[in-house]
């Protein structure tokens, strides 16, 4: 075993370089989010409608997800053992954005990742030293458009970056076109992009900041590949969907499990973006009817006019997460045809080659050389 050493990202210490992707409706929540930062890794729950379980949600959306929010965030703190690091995931496309950025964290939360748009007014939801801010991006234009904002409006730079490529799941940074084509840039190309696009930034600022690559990595070689080309660490989602500890339905994990590569579909989702989700009956449903129109409003996306948007993008993901396969809409990366078994979160660390750490060890994380 080669020792990777703790990170260091602006004054807070991650063990293990792995972040877990935050994955809503309700996939990656306290349970899940909290096992991996107690393996030394850093968890991430999806502020996007993580209330829905709450009896008034569909009457005040608003109110139960952000009281859900810091309950999910208390719990996976008391989970976690005070091990690894915490992160939210949150969808600047979302209304509920800056009132979920700041719940997070008036918790406690350890850091804010930001995508599906870009997050150009993070750094005044987020008061420097309370929590770490880290922009997705697909592209080095992407790194240096935010990085210029955030120095020029705020005096304030990433304490880290997720480069996310194509081959992620759900919401995604490219064109359909691009994607349906498979004429995407991958993401050995994109990070020495990124690198040089933050560099300026790095200079200035005195300090490092760490790129994390996600986006089709599934083992240790694929981790060791994106560490040898200059990345901190790596983020992971699809992998964390078949664990015990996921946050999801049974029945969700297994249809993840039965899907093919053969099975996947790029969708216009009704955020305004391309996705990678499972070929399901709720989508040939749509291609067949062109509408299913909904029932009712969480008035959960910035751009959606439920009048005409083609279905609801909240009841799909929450049909999903119950694993409801008739109504539901899967999401995953592109990996999901090699998920063939379940794992909990310290066997899988284990499997990508980490020591995972325990109550009773505390320490450097190790990776398998």
């Amino acid at each position: 075993m080669a020792e990777t050493g703790l990170l260091s990202i602006h004054g807070r210490e991650l063990t293990i370089p792995l972040i877990q992707g935050g994955m809503g409706v309700g996939v990656s929540l306290e349970r899940l989010s909290g096992a991996v930062a107690s393996c030394g890794g850093m968890g991430c729950i999806s502020t996007a409608d993580c209330g829905y379980r709450e009896a008034d949600f569909f009457r005040h959306p608003e109110e139960a997800n952000l009281r859900a929010l810091q309950k999910e965030i208390r719990e996976a703190r008391e989970r976690s053992g005070g091990r690894g690091l915490l992160a939210v995931n949150a969808m600047v496309a979302t209304q509920q954005y800056d009132r979920a950025v700041r719940s997070a964290v008036e918790a406690g939360i350890d850091a804010v990742i930001s995508g599906a748009g870009l997050p150009l007014n993070l750094p005044e939801l987020v008061e420097e030293g309370s929590a770490l801010i880290a922009p997705i991006v697909s592209s080095g234009r992407a790194a240096a458009l935010i990085s210029k904002v955030w120095e020029q409006k705020y005096g304030r730079r990433a304490d880290f970056i997720v480069i996310e490529g194509s081959e992620a799941g759900g919401h995604l940074g490219f064109k359909e076109k691009e994607l349906l084509s498979g004429s995407c840039r991958k993401l050995e190309e994109i990070l020495p992009e990124v690198r040089e696009a933050i560099r300026p930034y790095e200079e200035r600022a005195g300090r490092s900041i760490p790129i994390f690559c996600a986006g089709g990595i599934w083992d240790g070689k694929d981790i060791r590949h994106f560490l040898s080309l200059g990345a901190a660490g790596v983020q992971m989602a699809t992998r964390f969907i078949a664990t015990e500890e996921c946050d999801a339905s049974r029945a969700y994990k297994e249809v993840l499990l039965r899907a093919e590569a053969s099975d996947l579909r790029i969708i216009h989702s009704p955020v305004g973006m391309p996705g990678r989700a499972v070929d399901s009956p709720l989508l040939r449903r749509i291609e067949r009817e062109g509408r299913v129109a909904p029932k009712r409003c969480s008035r959960c996306i910035k751009s959606c006019d439920p009048g005409v948007v083609p279905y609801c993008i909240t009841k799909a993901l929450i049909e999903a997460v119950k694993g409801n396969y008739e109504e539901g809409l899967f999401f995953t990366g592109s990996n999901v045809g090699r998920l063939k078994r379940m794992y909990t979160v310290p066997e899988l660390f284990r499997e990508l080659g980490f020591q995972p750490l325990s109550a009773e060890r505390d320490g450097s994380a190790e990776l398998s050389a």
